[in-house]
This record gives C-alpha cells, sequence and structure tokens, in this order.
C-alpha cells in the first residue's frame, strides 16, 4: 500500500524519536490507542442504533406543559 521498506521505516523511526523524545513515544502510543478504541465504541453503537428494530415509543408528556382539565 505504502511501498515503505526497512530503511524508509527506520528513518521515520529516528525522526519521531528526534521529535518526541523515547520517553514520550510509549505516552502518545497509549493515547493513540485509547482513541482507536474509542473510535470503534462509537461505531458500535451507531451500527446497533442503525440495525435496531423500531419500536413506538409512547408520548411523552412535556414537563412545561400543565395538564389539561377534563371537565
Amino acid at each position: 500500500m505504502f511501498n515503505i521498506g526497512p530503511q524508509e521505516m527506520f528513518i521515520l523511526f529516528l525522526i519521531i524519536i528526534l521529535l518526541f523524545g523515547a520517553k514520550r513515544i510509549p505516552e502518545i502510543g497509549r493515547s493513540i490507542g485509547k482513541g482507536i478504541q474509542e473510535f470503534k465504541k462509537g461505531m458500535r453503537e451507531v451500527e446497533s442504533e442503525i440495525n435496531a428494530p423500531d419500536k413506538p415509543e409512547a408520548p411523552q408528556a412535556h414537563a412545561l406543559e400543565e395538564p389539561k382539565k377534563q371537565a
């Protein structure tokens, strides 16, 4: 897909170490992993809402409206 060889990977890795520092790389990896997990969780929730059978909801009374009095 990207056609990146081992030499290019090594150069990219060195650039990343120089930019962020060796101590910060695991932290960045963890945050990227958590972001991916949250994204997948959101996608699953959206898919379940789309694929869920439609259930008719009972009409709910509005909190601001007064109940109608029958005479």
